[in-house]
């Protein structure tokens, strides 16, 4: 072997070191597994930031305030599983009105990929409830142990008194905010002041305890001690945010044709001379990322798209002088281009973005049609199952029914029950029926036919049901299919 060849180097995964004994090569042991380095992102200010916290405290009073709102006599956000009752405002809904989720569902959809098409990960960045706790767990953190540096410092000093207490201190806060959390979101699900004064009283069920242990310990743990690992490994839209990116999308962008080559510089120091582009390789951009990227590598799918590095970046080139902009919100053709503001505005309203805002319209539009058209009563009608027919007195032929009418006003409702497609076809039982408010009444209807009125056999009916004022007027009234059973 020559002289000046260096000797050969193997990487092998982790093995017994017995069986590599007496090798004479130069063996590196490497391991396919390493510690998650915590990360400390640094408190930082501008104009991203006071959005960010805007949203913060918008989304948290929405949330934390809904369940305490009164309409009426009763909450005004309020979803009764126990009762299948669904309160929102003045609607009344039943899980009969399911196709409403299913509109809500698609308008939350689409306008996920509306925003994502047009600025990325918007949501991610801004209103994501880990996002939200997470910036509330490390405000909080902040102010307990300090910044990037203090907590850093703090961390690696071995336990005292002042550690003891400021980590203690940090987690009594975490826990009142995530016990706060989870009692709120139960307080959706149960009136929010009987929950409040069961859980004083230690008269809360069982479920209810489980859900507001639940919640509490999944903000604890999320926002508290996950946070990042959520973002870049749990959460599935970091993984197909690329598909609905395009080159047109706004996203934090690092110009790397004005910023390279990096470097520290003095603040006089003329940069043709030293042949250095604007960024001065301050690292800052890094240690504000609460996901602890680079975004002068480039788009990484771990950028949540919150423009922390940009106020920072911001910050940076007043001080030394240079203009700001070397990291924002552009797009790749933009980039590539040189476009100014307004160009790239223009370009992010192409076919795409105008597709999902026509289809977001629509089923917005469709949504608040049909919730203006909906009666305010539903109907159910089942035949009676342990009598389909039978001859009574008379001669007469008699099917059972059971009518389930839902009041969805929050008013008494009068009904009127009326039957019709058959000859001579009469309704047996009392024809009007009255329901409390946003309550469901099961009725026991009887049909009845003259024996020779119609041949044997199965003959379409329809029940016709009417909601009725005191003076007897219609207010609304719904039709109900059924079938007459006439037997042989």
């Amino acid at each position: 072997m020559d002289s000046k060849e260096k000797p050969s180097r193997k990487i092998v995964p982790i093995v017994p070191a017995e069986a590599v004994a007496g090798s004479g090569d130069d063996v590196q042991m490497v391991s396919l597994y390493a510690a998650t380095q915590k990360i400390y992102p640094r408190s930082v200010h501008g104009i991203f930031a006071k959005w960010r916290w805007f949203m913060v405290v918008l989304t948290q009073l929405v949330f934390y305030g809904l369940p305490w709102l009164e309409w009426g006599q009763r909450q005004a956000v309020l979803f009764d599983l126990g009762a299948r009752r669904f309160y929102i405002f003045g609607l009344v809904l039943y899980p009969q009105d399911f196709i409403y989720l299913t509109a809500i569902l698609v308008i939350s959809a689409f306008s996920l990929f509306l925003f994502t098409a047009v600025a990325g990960r918007l949501w991610c960045g801004y209103a994501c409830p880990q996002t939200v706790y997470s910036e509330i767990f490390m405000w909080v953190e902040r102010k307990v142990e300090g910044d990037r540096s203090a907590r850093m410092r703090l961390d690696g000093e071995k336990m005292s008194l002042e550690k003891l207490f400021k980590k203690v201190y940090k987690h009594i806060f975490w826990l009142a905010i995530a016990m706060w959390t989870g009692f709120t979101f139960v307080g959706y699900f149960t009136p929010v002041k009987e929950l409040g004064m069961e859980f004083f009283l230690g008269n809360m069920g069982s479920w209810e305890v489980f859900w507001v242990f639940f919640y509490a310990l999944a903000t604890y743990g999320n926002a508290g001690f996950m946070r990042e690992q959520v973002c870049k490994y749990m959460c599935p839209y970091a993984r197909f945010q690329s598909a609905m990116f395009d080159k047109d999308t706004l996203i934090v962008t690092y110009d790397a044709e004005r910023g390279e080559p990096r470097g520290a510089r003095s603040k006089k120091t003329d940069l043709t001379n030293l042949g250095l582009g604007a960024c001065v390789d301050c690292t800052l951009c890094v240690q504000v990322c609460p996901t602890g990227i680079d975004i002068r590598q480039g788009l990484q799918y771990e950028c949540i798209g919150c423009g922390a590095c940009a106020d920072v970046c911001d910050t940076v080139m007043d001080k030394v002088g240079y203009p700001r902009g070397l990291i924002k919100y552009s797009t790749e053709h933009a980039m590539a281009n040189g476009w100014t503001k307004e160009q790239t505005l223009r370009h992010i309203f192409r076919p795409r973005v105008i597709l999902y805002v026509g289809i977001l319209l629509l089923v917005i539009a469709a949504l608040f049609t049909s919730l203006g058209l909906r009666k305010p009563f539903k109907v159910d009608v089942v035949r009676d199952r342990a009598s389909l027919a039978r001859i009574v007195a008379g001669g007469n032929i008699e099917n059972v029914y059971r009518l389930q009418i839902m009041n969805a006003a929050e008013t008494p409702l009068d009904f009127r029950l009326a039957v019709k497609g058959l000859p001579h076809l009469t309704l047996a039982t009392d024809s009007h029926v009255r329901v409390a408010p946003t309550e469901s009444l099961w009725v026991s209807v009887r049909l009845q036919l003259p024996y020779d009125a119609a041949p044997a056999g199965s003959h379409p009916i329809e029940f016709t049901i009417q909601s009725v004022q005191e003076d007897g007027q219609v207010r609304s009234e719904l039709q109900e299919k059924s079938v007459f059973l006439v037997p042989r």
